[in-house]
């Protein structure tokens, strides 16, 4: 049954009035002239009638249909339009006794408002089918949909039929796109393609395992074992002609939830599916897993050949080490050497024996026989990776065989190199031809193959040769010179922007949301503007401030910049007592409690849907089942030890997980927390939302990951990070699991550009790892602002729009500081370009991590990425006049970086089994656990600011003067009252029933509700 679909609460909740928010009172209940006239026509309706009237007109386009019992309307709007007719809130209690005049009222505000009513059978309900199977097309999931549709009878002044009638048409909609689905991929299943495809879910009696889980079975580290499997299983998926499967006539997001329906389901599962379920599910995998295969393999590729160049660093960087020390032993020598040479009283004949009766002929002939030869460029780094020639040869042959790299402008010799070294591996050659292209080779490597060709090493100057290939073509997938067709991480970089005609139709649309020009002069000049207002403040600054000011920003006697750290600020001593005396008064709360309580009033429980798209009721065991997940992935005890802890099996909990707890869900749970605590009045304390900070977070790794490096500034082994982005109400809006070894600068924009909370993020902090002129510019172009901390900001490359002469003479202080010429000739010459790529990263059309990377690694002939680098040059500058100028600016940004790190502290408390070792393997889980950390962040920092604010109420109400000032300096971050060890007991029913009428508990030392 349709019915089904939804639990009986929410049954009723979507035939009722839901609460309202300020904005939509006074959006939806605000009567017009007309307005009033139509409700009181002058006589024959009274005041019952006349409110009950108004109340409907007020609520078919708020809700889109107006509930039965419209006495029920939530009491503010009741007051308000009451108000405004002039009659006593209380006569809507007496309105529709008689139901015939509720409904004659309706078609009164329908013939108003010129809304229609959708009869079964009506064209209007043909026209909502039409649309439904669209969208199902697209989304599968019913509460989506049911939305959807509800959006769609608004928009077109249709009232909405009943709740069951909806949801029956909803689950139409869904079996019909099944049956469309399969219809449209009928020409691709062939019976070579479904014989194919019956082979996934079998066992296979060699892998000893499933097609289907070998397949989808990542690797776990980068090891030529690891790599030749990755390529079996791409050439298997190409056998079948995986990654000439063309399913662009499905939508993405169909396309994807196919994929990930396939990769969750067992083969017995699958097979029992009939063949209209089965084929989509399996063509869409095998099409996926053909490009997911691609990627990995070159992944893997990339981190195979840098670990050997790692070890190669390392080895000489420790061989430089021990040269160091004989170069001490020498230079001792020598000390004793030129001081018998430079004296000239000492004749020559016996220089010789005067030294070797002071040195010893022992320590002579040492150190003659040591010798001390001169290092090549690199120091002897591509000497030691020749030691792993052996080793990459292993999988090297195989890759170049599997994957087609392309090069861009600028790669045709090192192109023509790979083609080369790719036909010597196939056909076994070992001598490397004469004239091969090396004009790739970089100038540190040159001299390895000069010297081998000189002494007519054909071994050596193939190693070598081959060796500067293999690099070149890893740091050219990084900057974007070298691509792969068919990947999605190693695409073509022009692939990731709009094209010119798509562009040209939204174009006019970015330019008026960033408010910037589509012409570049005014671009330009609007910049330059800016720069000269922030360096006439730096200018003063530094003119009125002298040498000896030591506390301030200032020149020293020789014109050095000096910039002394910020005094510590200054938090009233009364902002550590008002913090205790809250904190004593926050009630205590086992974390399964807390959730259960903030899920009563926010209902972010019911974002974690079934990824089947099937809509269950959302049952207590369910909701149970979900928060012993979602616990025990953040405090990282596990899902045996939550078994143990909670009482629940741990199959039970494993198969929770497997289809409820999945990132798109935590993302979305997430989001509803942190817009419930964006509306909290007492959020508004910590900041507007208008701000937000990035930093990593390095927790060990057990096992083996991709993910994990070792870095033993912070590991014992090995780790991982996470790299989150914090507002400034203390609340995480994003979250992402990195390679620790990465720079956190190619992921700032991530999340940044993809928050889809309500906080109105316009500014972001970060700290010196954040920033490149990349990130300076896009984040100029997509209309927000990038306002790092910079470590050594003396040091830093500013920029001029002149000569120096004009320039000093215009700023005779900070002039001097800027000393690169700005190219303004090519900023104006690209800016259309450099929209263009703004525009595909706003509008989702190109990840910015990608982006970000590959252009702050592109060649010197790649213009596009030079132009964004002087652009982001004039970005910079700007910001570090103003930063230099403007101690208060400085302060802000300092402490919203301390937001950030207060939440690495209560993350840490949060994360602390099996000493906050991260044990999942793949990213994929990884990057579940971490969602489920900010989940329950989020979750303590919403509950926490929640009772704050009720402390403070009660504080108030007692007499006390508590300015918000006072209150800016405490943070939410606070874990002392919440327990996270022992039994876990989750038991919905006796929680709730331990809040008040107002769904909360009572502030310790005062009574119910802390009144």
């Amino acid at each position: 049954m349709a019915t089904r679909l939804f639990p009986d609460d929410q049954m009723e909740r979507l035939k009722s009035y839901p609460d309202i928010g300020t904005d939509e009172l006074i959006r939806f209940f605000t009567l017009t002239a007309a307005d009033a006239a139509f409700v009181s026509p002058g006589r024959g309706r009274g005041p019952t009638d006349r409110l009950g009237l108004a109340v409907q007109l007020c609520t078919l386009p708020w809700l889109g249909f107006v509930p039965d019992e419209v006495r029920y309307a939530p009491p503010a709007v009741v007051a308000r339009l009451a108000g405004r007719l002039g009659v006593d809130p209380q006569a809507l209690e007496r309105y529709g006794e008689r139901p015939q005049t509720r409904t004659d009222h309706l078609r009164l505000v329908c013939d108003y408002l010129r809304w229609k009513s959708a009869p079964t059978g009506g064209i209007e309900l043909k026209e909502l089918e039409e649309f439904l199977l669209g969208r199902a097309l697209e989304h599968d999931s019913p509460t989506t949909l049911f939305n959807l549709a509800c959006e769609y009878l608004i928009a077109n002044r249709t009232v909405r039929p009943g709740v069951v009638r909806l949801l029956e048409m909803v689950a139409t909609a869904r079996t019909t796109a099944r049956t469309v689905t399969h219809d449209l991929l009928a020409p691709l299943l062939t019976g070579q393609m479904t014989a194919d495809l019956d082979l996934l879910p079998r066992v296979d009696a060699g892998l000893g395992m499933t097609r289907l889980a070998w397949l989808t079975k990542p690797a776990v580290d980068a090891t030529a074992t690891s790599i030749k499997t990755s390529i079996e299983k791409l050439t298997w998926v190409r056998a079948m002609d995986g990654h000439l499967i063309d399913l662009s006539m499905l939508a993405a997001e169909r396309r994807r939830f196919l994929a990930t329906i396939g990769r969750r389901l067992t083969g017995q599962a699958l097979e029992r599916r009939d063949d209209e379920r089965r084929y989509p599910i399996l063509l869409t995998l095998v099409a996926q897993s053909a490009v997911d295969l691609l990627d990995e393999v070159v992944g893997l590729f990339d981190q195979a050949v840098s670990a050997r160049e790692a070890r190669a660093k390392g080895r000489t960087e420790k061989a430089l080490a021990e040269r160091g020390k004989s170069g001490e032993s020498r230079q001792a020598l020598l000390d004793m050497i030129l001081p018998v040479l430079a004296d000239p009283g000492i004749p020559d004949e016996q220089v010789g024996g005067l030294l070797r009766g002071q040195i010893g002929m022992g320590r002579i002939r040492e150190a003659a026989a040591m010798g001390w030869p001169a290092l090549p460029r690199d120091n002897g780094q591509l000497a030691e990776m020749n030691a792993s020639y052996n080793y990459l040869r292993q999988f090297v042959p195989q890759v170049l065989a599997a994957i087609d790299f392309r090069g861009g402008p600028g790669a045709d010799e090192l192109m023509q190199a790979l083609a080369m070294l790719a036909e010597l591996s196939r056909t076994g050659t070992r001598k490397v031809p004469a004239g091969v292209p090396d004009g790739f080779v970089p100038a540190r490597f040159r001299d390895y193959l000069t010297r081998a060709q000189r002494q007519n090493d054909d071994v050596s100057y193939r190693h070598y040769w081959e060796l500067c290939v293999l690099l070149g073509v890893r740091d050219g997938l990084r900057s974007g010179d070298v691509f792969v067709p068919g990947s999605r991480r190693y695409a073509d970089p022009s692939s990731y922007l709009f094209t010119e005609p798509v562009w040209a139709t939204r174009r006019d649309e970015f330019c008026a949301l960033v408010g910037k020009p589509a012409d570049g002069r005014v671009g330009l000049e609007q910049g330059l503007e800016e720069l000269h207002t922030t360096l006439g403040d730096l200018e003063r600054v530094l003119a009125d401030t002298g040498p000896d000011e030591v506390g301030s920003v200032r020149l020293d006697e020789q014109g050095n910049l000096v910039i002394p750290p910020l005094s510590a600020e200054d938090v009233p001593a009364e902002a550590t007592t008002i913090k205790e005396e809250l904190a004593g008064m926050l009630p205590f709360a086992p974390i399964a409690s807390l959730l259960i309580e903030l899920d009563h009033r926010t209902g972010f429980l019911s974002c974690f849907t079934h990824a089947g798209g099937r809509k269950q009721a959302m049952s207590g065991d369910l909701k149970r089942n979900i928060l012993a997940v979602l616990i025990a992935n953040a405090t990282n005890l596990g899902l045996v030890k939550m078994a143990e802890a909670c009482g629940v099996p741990y199959d039970v909990l494993a198969w929770t997980q497997e289809w409820y707890v999945r990132e798109e869900t935590l993302r979305e749970a997430n989001t509803v927390i942190v817009n419930h605590h964006h509306g909290l009045a007492f959020a508004k304390v910590f900041g507007g939302g208008t701000m937000s900070s990035s930093d990593g977070q390095r927790f060990p790794t057990r096992g083996k990951s991709l993910t994990a490096r070792a870095m033993n500034t912070f590991f014992a082994d090995e780790g991982l990070s996470t790299y989150t982005h914090v507002s400034d109400q203390h609340s995480t809006y994003g979250t992402k699991v990195i390679v620790p070894t990465t720079r956190e600068a190619h992921y700032v924009l991530d999340d940044f550009l993809g928050n889809a909370t309500d906080l109105p993020i316009a500014e972001h902090a970060t700290d010196t790892h954040g920033v490149t002129l990349i990130n300076f510019a896009l984040f100029d172009l997509v209309g927000k602002a990038l306002t790092p901390r910079i470590r050594d900001l003396g040091k830093v490359t500013l920029c001029r729009d002149d000569t120096p002469t004009v320039v000093n003479a215009c700023y005779p202080h900070a002039g001097p500081l800027l000393t690169d010429r700005l190219d303004q000739d090519l900023i104006v010459d690209m800016w259309p370009d450099l929209l263009r790529m703004a525009g595909s990263l706003k509008f989702g059309q190109a990840t910015a991590s990608l982006i970000v990377g590959k252009w702050s690694a592109a060649s010197r002939q790649n213009t596009l990425a030079i132009a964004l680098k002087e652009w982001g040059t004039l970005r910079r500058t700007i910001h570090s006049a103003k930063y230099l100028s403007d101690p208060v600016y400085r302060r802000k940004i300092g402490r919203q970086l301390n937001k950030g790190e207060s939440l690495h502290a209560l993350r840490r408390d949060l994360h602390y089994a099996n000493q906050g070792s991260i044990r999942r393997r793949h990213l994929e889980q990884q990057t579940e656990q971490a969602w489920c950390l900010t989940v329950l962040t989020n979750a303590v920092i919403t509950w926490t600011t929640e009772y704050y604010a009720m402390a403070v109420d009660r504080l108030r109400a007692a007499g006390r003067d508590i300015p918000d000032e006072l209150l800016a300096h405490i943070s939410p971050a606070h874990s002392e009252n919440i327990n996270f060890f022992g039994t876990i007991t989750v038991d919905i029913e006796a929680e709730l029933a331990k809040l008040d009428e107002r769904g909360v508990r009572p502030l310790r030392g005062f009574g119910p509700g802390g009144q």
